[in-house]
């Protein structure tokens, strides 16, 4: 068990807290570890060479590595214990600091294995940005043998490393002039950073994070889809990380190492945002933010995220809303454990209701709110189906993977100005207009919301509304994109899609879209190989093969 120690401030020597458990140390080791405090270490000095003696033998008395956190006044902040084989780091000083400074702290710790630096020293200094970090290793008789030190560097494009390990020397020997050397590297981390910085902008700065049981051709075509997603949602891929692992890490999903060196470059690149593909839970969320320092999300939430930047009309932010509501419900457990209630017994129960559970209350109170909505929205929309079944008013829906040119398609039949965009999801809310075939009949030709492979459970739910259109018409559309080079997989994932929806037997005509950018002879050999038509949506001349496959399927059902 690790005891931390520190002042309440600088003017005031008391201890604040003693945290561990007491009984791995007497009450005089603790005294001795106290008096740590009274030292003081000139502004030009790294540590001096009586405090560290002083720590090695106390630290070879106690068995224990003992380490120290000094300011740039020279001042000990925390006195650490730890136990034979590492130290703990309060977790007060895990902040995040500006990726063009330091902490303003430097960390002398001892080692009684003779060994030099560890990885978690490391790891330590680069996460937490040190000024310095130094192991004093410790002889039997308990007197310091050398010290091993090292910095954070300025990256730059001849090395990939973020920090510099010094040569080993005696401890008397560190004659580092501190104050002018941290002077001068923070100016170099300043300017490095200015250098390297991109035009300020409201975009998030993200890591993409994968983990997949087999690098296969799947797996790019999954990330390769969260890639587009991110973009969508205006985040500013700064890299990628994809891992193969047989199954997610409990508890860090990519495991504490890799999230170690995620960590450090997230830090140098000025990175704010981690976007797992792997659906976070929220102890594993909670657990990578607390690790890292940054904001964590997964796919789940940036498919949210993108439907609460697209809906637009009432319906379509209801149904975003209540979306978030029913996936964040699980989660207000993990944002803050001191909003749990406790477990029962005297002095642990309370008059009122937990922040958490009035939080709970209110979130609950209002998913009731948006589902009695949602509920009034499908009446009226059953309403008006029943207007056009009694008007007998054909029906075609346009639907198809996201991002295939439904919108487009829609536009360029009916010369409409549906919103579009080279992007998933760039609309929303369903869109419903009028076209009249040359043989003078009329039939609603309605746009819907893009399907999406491994669509959260949340938004299948919320957006059933929005799909019940489907049930009522008399004819799909299916809008495919021929210039996607995984084709053939979107397609599937469209007839899986169906299938779930039980609309797969319903009368379907596939329009494959976008024959412009690829051959004609290519075009024309996959539109006959899944018995489609090649069109472009763009060029309206294209589309008349289409609108008489349309307009002779009604003719014939008539």
């Amino acid at each position: 068990m690790t005891l931390h120690f520190w002042r309440k401030d600088k003017e005031d020597k008391g201890i604040q807290k003693v945290y561990g458990n007491l009984k791995t140390l007497k009450a005089f080791e603790i005294k001795s570890l106290l008096k740590l405090y009274r030292r003081k270490i000139p502004s030009d000095t790294v540590i001096t060479q009586d405090l560290c003696r002083e720590m090695s033998f106390l630290s070879r008395q106690m068995g224990i590595q003992v380490g120290i956190l000094i300011n740039r006044h020279g001042l000990i902040e925390y006195v650490i214990a730890g136990d034979v084989d590492g130290i703990s780091l309060p977790r007060e000083i895990r902040t995040r600091t500006h990726p063009g400074r330091l902490q303003g702290l430097r960390f002398i710790h001892t080692h009684l294995n003779n060994l030099a630096l560890s990885h978690e020293d490391l790891m330590d200094l680069a996460m937490i940005r040190f000024d310095l970090i130094y192991a004093i290793t410790v002889s039997e008789p308990g007197e310091p043998i050398a010290a091993y030190g090292a910095h954070i560097m300025p990256r730059d494009n001849t090395s990939s490393s973020i920090w510099h390990i010094l040569d080993p020397v005696p401890p008397h020997e560190i004659r580092l002039p501190f104050d002018g050397f941290i002077s001068d590297l923070e100016e170099k981390l300043a300017a490095t950073h200015l250098h390297q910085k991109v035009k300020k902008t409201n975009q998030d700065r993200a890591f993409l994070i994968g983990t997949f049981p087999q690098l296969s051709g799947d797996s790019k075509i999954r990330f390769d889809e969260f890639k587009d997603l991110a973009r969508a949602a205006h985040v500013s891929i700064v890299d990628t990380v994809i891992q193969k692992r047989p199954k997610p890490d409990p508890k860090f999903v990519i495991g504490k190492g890799k999230l170690s060196q995620i960590a450090i470059d997230a830090f140098s690149m000025d990175v704010n945002l981690l976007i797992f593909y792997h659906e976070l839970s929220p102890s594993q969320a909670r657990a990578i933010s607390d690790f890292t320092g940054i904001r964590v999300i997964d796919r789940t939430q940036l498919i949210l995220d993108i439907f609460a930047q697209r809906a637009k009309t009432k319906e379509g932010k209801i149904q975003v809303e209540l979306a978030q509501l029913k996936y964040n419900m699980p989660r207000l457990v993990g944002a803050n454990p001191s909003l749990s209630r406790l477990a029962g017994g005297i002095g642990t129960r309370g008059p009122g209701e937990t922040k958490l559970e009035v939080d709970r209350r209110r979130a609950r109170q209002r998913i009731d709110r948006l589902e009695n909505e949602i509920s009034k929205i499908r009446k009226k929309r059953e309403v008006t189906r029943h207007q056009r079944r009694k008007k007998f008013i054909p029906v075609i829906s346009i639907i198809g993977y996201t991002n295939s040119g439904k919108s487009t398609l829609l536009n360029t039949l009916t010369k409409s100005s549906v919103f579009v965009a080279n992007m998933p999801f760039a609309t929303l809310d369903p869109s419903s207009k009028r076209l009249r075939f040359p043989k003078d009949f009329d039939v609603i030709i309605t746009d819907t919301v893009g399907f999406l492979r491994e669509l959260p459970k949340e938004l299948k739910a919320a957006f059933m509304a929005t799909l019940e259109e489907l049930d009522d018409a008399d004819l799909l559309v299916e809008v495919v994109d021929l210039s996607d080079p995984f084709i053939e997989d979107k397609i599937q994932s469209v007839e899986v899609i169906l299938t779930d929806l039980g609309l797969a037997t319903k009368p379907r005509a596939r329009a494959f879209n976008k024959a412009d950018l690829i051959s004609p002879v290519l075009a024309e050999t996959l539109a006959k190989r899944y018995g489609g038509i090649a069109i472009s949506a763009l060029n309206k001349s294209s589309l008349g093969p289409l609108i008489e496959k349309m307009q002779g399927f009604f003719s014939n059902s008539n």
